[in-house]
């Protein structure tokens, strides 16, 4: 008796499929290059919206909110590969860090951030093929997720590279920035929902018939 394993698996949709060409492999890929340039040239250009605050090295800037969008609507992969084009990008001389930082001047205290920002694209992605971004109740969690990555990465490099201790890094950066990024995480959570409302796709957290890549290989 013979076993045949399936080399391919379906995944949700997510709203970049919803513009990306279907009309051969080649155009899709292409489609998918664009998509991921696109999202990282939007984090740059959110990263210039910057305050920067005297008692931390790390600024308010519009970055996180591009990230959560760009991971939820570009799926995992896409998502993850458009924050790493920017960082590799961005240390290569792309002058788009917070305030046209860039080279590896750039790979200062906050670096930590941006590592982050490629795990919560990934993660946002990843529920978002799952459905997550269909629905307020799913979209919530997804951004908290991907808030958290960007955290855990964000503090522990802050506090590696100025060598203090947990609580410090936690008071540089984290506390003063939890109301705004949550604020950022609602905008991101209420923006998908509403975007796939727009689209015509319904509320569904998972594919519909026909609504499957089958091109995802496992």
């Amino acid at each position: 008796m013979s076993v045949s394993i399936p080399l391919q698996r379906p995944r949700g949709l997510v709203l970049a499929d919803l513009i990306a060409s279907r009309r051969g492999r080649v155009t899709r890929i292409a489609w998918d290059v664009v998509l991921v340039v696109g999202a990282a040239a939007l984090v740059g250009a959110l990263a210039q919206v910057s305050i920067k605050l005297s008692f931390t090295p790390v600024p308010i800037t519009g970055q996180t909110l591009a990230v959560l969008l760009a991971g939820t609507s570009l799926g995992w992969r896409r998502g993850a590969a458009a924050l790493a084009f920017y960082a590799v990008a961005g240390v290569a001389g792309v002058p788009w860090f917070s305030g046209h930082a860039h080279g590896y001047a750039a790979v200062t205290a906050t670096f930590g951030y941006i590592i982050g920002f490629i795990f919560a694209a990934a993660i946002c992605g990843y529920l978002a093929e799952r459905g997550a971004d269909r629905s307020i109740i799913g979209s919530v969690p997804a951004m908290i997720a991907g808030e958290i990555m960007i955290y855990l990465f964000g503090v522990t490099w802050l506090a590696v590279d100025l060598h203090v201790g947990a609580a410090k890094a936690l008071s540089l950066g984290f506390t003063p920035f939890v109301i705004g990024d949550a604020i950022k995480a609602a905008i991101a959570a209420g923006l998908l929902p509403a975007a796939w409302k727009l689209a015509g796709r319904g509320r569904s957290g998972a594919a519909r018939p026909g609504e499957s890549r089958p091109d995802d290989v496992v």
